[in-house]
């Protein structure tokens, strides 16, 4: 799918590469936000190619669930070109501008709906899953690095849940299981953001969300970079992640293999 040169060149940024206060102010009362033209296409199709090259030379080893998309955790630690694209200090500044307190990496991931796929990724939070303790709200960059309506298998969110917390992690194939965690949240209005590649959507570590099938001759290729709040501690539990890393509950989850390079 191409796109307009005057398409392309639409941007929310300022000339200082951050977002302007409505958007700060509309992430902190939803719970995510659409950032328009955060990279610029040049960038984008690189990325792009790289994200392909690297799934293809990785495909065997991507964490299929269950029919609904490919996942490969921490691919910046093992390519170069997505090791920019997670780092990127534009995407960590404009992070730390909606969070309003220092982030570091937790991971990256890139997300994979082959064409066709026909399955939903249901509605669930992203933080019940994580083994933090001490910390503020996250949030996730989710980059569109091809045009992704939503029959290509965009995101739709629930505004405001970002404030429903301690509810037990979520099954991503049960369409119920959120609302079975806590009925009230069926009734929330729901607002699906397409983007076009190079935008954004960041969302909170808290914020219910689902994405849509991909129903196109094209897959979907999303790179997600996922911030922490500095301060972020160990919780103990497993997690694909740490558990290499020989942790104790406690621990704080700094250094080389969580940094902050847009400091």
């Amino acid at each position: 799918m191409t796109t307009t040169t005057t398409e392309q060149s639409r941007s929310d940024l300022g000339a200082d590469g951050t977002v302007p206060d409505e958007l700060v102010q509309a992430y902190r009362e939803h719970g995510f936000v659409r950032v328009r033209g955060v990279l610029e296409p040049a960038r984008t199709e690189r990325f792009r190619a790289g994200a392909e090259a690297f799934l293809a030379a990785h495909r065997a080893e991507s964490l299929e669930q269950r029919g609904v998309f490919s996942q490969l955790v921490n691919v910046w630690q093992r390519d170069g070109t997505l090791r920019e694209l997670t780092l990127d200090r534009r995407l960590g500044r404009i992070a730390e501008q909606l969070a309003g307190f220092p982030l570091r990496l937790w991971h990256d991931q890139m997300l994979v709906k082959e064409p066709h796929n026909n399955a939903a990724t249901e509605f669930h939070q992203d933080r019940p899953y994580w083994p933090h303790a001490g910390d503020r709200l996250p949030l996730s960059a989710w980059i569109a690095l091809v045009d992704v309506p939503p029959e290509r298998g965009c995101m739709t969110f629930l505004p405001g849940t970002q404030h429903r917390t301690g509810l037990r992690p979520q099954d991503l194939h049960q369409e119920e299981d959120l609302f079975a965690a806590d009925p009230s949240l069926r009734w929330i209005p729901r607002v699906t953001l397409p983007l076009r590649a190079g935008d954004c959507t960041f969302h909170s570590g808290y914020t219910g969300h689902m994405a849509l099938p991909n129903r196109t001759d094209q897959a979907r290729l999303a790179h997600v970079t996922i911030y922490m709040d500095e301060a972020t501690a160990y919780s103990g539990t497993s997690h694909v992640v740490t558990d290499p890393l020989g942790l104790t509950a406690g621990d704080r989850l700094d250094g080389d293999t969580f940094p902050r390079p847009w400091a």
